[in-house]
């Protein structure tokens, strides 16, 4: 029986395509019988398999696997901020930083952009999340932010996950104006995050280790950005300073090797969703769009 393809819509073709999953095989192994399970039980999900891959990864001879990963997976290299041949080592292209102009920033006051480039899906309330990945799992703000107190200011509020592959642009940034907090961490597993994963076991999202930061916003009010890190990322960097106010687009922080996610929750009637990103979500899809697009605005 083939396996399952991860389908999602892409916002700039309007069409429904099948994701190239980096390392597909490895993810399905691990995740989709049992002997592999273990072995992400037993060694995956631990903080020294990702960091002895990233020790890796930040060798300079992984930069022999550059140009090749560039070519088979058509990454575009005019919106590299400096040549492919520049980069030392696998990590640091991994990270690579954009010309700012390849990636504006969606114009309005009122206007919420996507956090990162990535797969998106979206929650006007958190309770739909319910039955995405797994049926009948669901989580809840408390156990997203790790603080029931938190947690309450969201309460019937709205979610979205960013999903980011391997093949992504790995930087973060801010979906709205405001005055970030200081970041607090919380431990954890590293987990894929992988839809292939996430059907098996919604609950990684929130096992996984993770980093949260609330944003007092003067047209959303507070709003909360997590995130996650996974199986290869034991790394989430931020660069922000907290307390002093930044503007929507502004750079966050970054993920080292790997794929991860990103979530970002709003208050109840804070946000209303863009219609594509609603409706793909509705349909249990994701959508593909880059940091900076519109997100949706304030209702």
């Amino acid at each position: 029986m083939p396996a399952e393809p991860i389908h999602f819509y892409n916002r700039y073709t309007r069409r429904i395509e099948a994701e190239r999953v980096f390392g597909e095989r490895w993810v399905r192994l691990a995740y989709e019988n049992l002997t592999g399970r273990f072995f992400v039980w037993l060694v995956a999900r631990r903080t020294f398999f990702s960091k002895w891959y990233g020790y890796k990864m930040n060798k300079h001879e992984s930069a022999l696997r550059i140009l090749p990963f560039i070519a088979e997976y058509n990454i575009d290299v005019d919106e590299f901020a400096k040549s492919a041949f520049d980069y030392k080592t696998f990590n640091e292209f991994f990270y690579r930083a954009l010309k700012p102009e390849v990636r504006p920033i969606a114009p309005g006051e009122n206007v919420a952009v996507f956090p990162a480039d990535g797969r998106h899906l979206a929650f006007p309330d958190i309770q739909a999340a319910a039955g995405f990945y797994v049926k009948g799992a669901k989580f809840s703000f408390a156990q997203l932010l790790g603080d029931e107190s938190v947690a309450e200011k969201f309460a019937g509020g709205a979610m979205l996950i960013s999903r980011l592959c391997p093949v992504d642009y790995h930087r973060f940034h801010f979906p709205v104006d405001g005055v970030p907090g200081e970041s607090r961490r919380i431990e954890g597993w590293l987990y894929s995050v992988s839809p292939l994963a996430l059907r098996r076991r919604l609950e990684y999202l929130i096992e996984n280790k993770r980093e949260i930061t609330l944003i007092d916003s003067p047209r959303f009010g507070t709003v909360g950005m997590v995130e996650v890190g996974a199986t290869n990322v034991g790394s989430i960097q931020q660069s922000f300073v907290p307390g002093r106010a930044v503007v929507k687009g502004a750079e966050k922080g970054l993920f080292a090797f790997g794929g991860s996610c990103v979530v970002t929750v709003f208050q109840r009637g804070r946000i209303r969703f863009d219609a594509d990103i609603a409706g793909q979500s509705a349909e249990h899809r994701e959508t593909y769009a880059k940091m900076g697009d519109r997100l949706g605005e304030v209702p």
